[in-house]
């Protein structure tokens, strides 16, 4: 109910705001770039929990291995175009995607679950498709540990600047150059020995250990058509104004930059360029919902990092603008597992599977209970594991066969579950038309057997038409 109203509260918002657009006409709410003199002012006000990482902070090794990876990628046609629901109706998204991360894992956005291909966990047979594939997944586990420990200090040092913790000459520091802004959560956190952390270790643990990472390819000058920036003017978009979903609350989301600069695309030096660099990729935010705070847009070159802390994911919107050389990311994140995951959905398979029974002499399939929650809560499981996972897989999972196999043994256990859930709603069928149960009981078995078959229904007709 809460989040219900929060998206109308949030839907309301964003009329107000397209109607305002509508009457401010070519005029457009202003953004301050690091060229404008109140830019970290601005940062430090209003955006102080969007943490910047310059690539030359990272250790060289890790930028080798890393673009290495996205490249090795690319070469093996690794990246895909994801179909996405919105309102409804089928779009391609303009970037192309892969998600890589714990052997298991899914993420869910716009109404497409992506799969993991599974980086090379400790534990698990996974048999990549070449050993280069098998390197690039290895790399960007490795980039996953050093993002996690980042992501670690980073929150350590807010928690201490928060408290007051903080030195005085550190507290000045912040009012320093551009470049000391941007890594002023550096600089705090390089010593945290002996200091008294305020939030609990395991919780901070929980909103930094990343299961996953999506990685996203675009070239720019491949792209027919990018829609512009709506609210400030700030020219193509490559990804549009949005919330990260999916996440474990107040987790940090961090971001490895990697655009294909050469000499031909180079960053203007003209001081009469107002706004941002359109040839330069850049991160764009704005704080949802409000009309008086400027956006920001921070430019991004090879190897940056930014790190999202905290609640900045659900106070403020972030989009990427796009430049005009090629450009990878790695945008790893503490997915919310709790309804994702291939050990969930086993789980939840078994438990309606309790409800089946076989005789002992004729082998003849009956139900333990006909009870509505029992009934229920099978049907329910029915249609997640058919809509959620089977549909979604083959719909768009088999491209995955070009890094690994790993899902079709998985894909086949969760089928022949579901071939049994198919039993077991023809035999609810078979005990309401014998009618030899109590009829009140009966009832309310039926209504709700019937609601969730009528959803089947309509979903299975959605996803043949798509």
């Amino acid at each position: 109910g809460g989040t219900m109203k929060r998206r109308a509260g949030e839907r309301e918002k964003e009329l107000k705001k397209k109607k305002l657009l509508e009457e401010l006409g070519e005029n457009r709410l202003p953004y301050l770039t690091p060229a404008d003199a109140d830019f970290h002012q601005l940062w430090k006000t209003k955006y102080s929990k969007l943490v910047f990482r310059k690539s030359d902070t990272v250790p060289e090794e890790i930028h080798q291995m890393v673009q290495e990876s996205f490249l090795t990628l690319r070469e093996h046609n690794c990246f895909f175009q994801d179909l996405v629901r919105i309102k409804g109706k089928d779009f391609l998204t303009p970037v192309s995607r892969i998600l890589i991360g714990n052997p298991g894992c899914t993420y869910k956005y716009l109404n497409t679950r992506l799969f993991t291909v599974p980086w090379p966990a400790e534990g698990y047979d996974i048999k990549y498709c070449s050993p280069q594939i098998h390197d690039a997944c290895k790399a960007l586990m490795r980039l996953n540990d050093y993002l996690h420990i980042e992501a670690v200090k980073a929150l350590q040092g807010q928690n201490l600047f928060e408290t007051k913790e903080i030195k005085d000459s550190t507290v000045m520091d912040r009012e320093q150059s551009f470049a000391t802004s941007l890594m002023e959560q550096g600089s705090v956190s390089k010593d945290q020995s002996g200091v008294c952390v305020s939030e609990d270790d395991r919780n901070l643990k929980n909103r930094t250990s990343y299961n996953l990472t999506l990685l996203n390819y675009m070239d720019p000058l491949q792209m027919v058509y990018l829609k512009q920036e709506p609210y400030f003017g700030m020219g193509n978009m490559a990804v549009s104004w949005h919330h990260d979903e999916n996440l474990v609350e107040r987790s940090v989301v961090a971001v490895y930059s990697y655009s294909c600069e050469d000499s031909a695309v180079e960053e203007s030096n003209d001081q009469e360029l107002k706004g941002r660099d359109p040839a330069v990729w850049h991160v764009g935010l704005k704080v949802a919902w409000d009309i008086e705070t400027p956006g920001l847009a921070i430019p991004l070159h090879q190897g940056d990092i930014y790190l999202m802390l905290d609640d900045l994911n659900m106070t403020h919107q972030h989009c990427v603008l796009a430049g005009l050389s090629p450009r990878f990311s790695s945008t790893h994140r503490v997915a919310d597992s709790s309804r994702g995951t291939l050990e969930y959905i086993l789980g939840q398979c078994e438990l309606a599977l309790q409800n089946l029974q076989a005789d002992s002499d004729s082998m003849a399939l009956s139900l333990k209970s006909l009870e509505a929650a029992v009934v229920k809560q099978v049907e329910e499981i029915h249609n997640e594991v058919e809509f959620e996972w089977l549909r979604q897989f083959w719909f768009q999972g088999k491209r995955y066969l070009k890094c690994t196999d790993w899902w079709l043994k998985p894909m086949a256990k969760l089928e022949e579950f579901w071939r049994k859930m198919e039993i077991m709603t023809s035999l609810v069928l078979s005990e309401v038309r014998k009618g030899q149960q109590i009829e009140e009981q009966m009832n309310e078995t039926v209504s709700c057997f019937l609601l969730l078959l009528e959803e089947r229904q309509k979903l299975r007709k959605e996803w043949t038409a798509r």
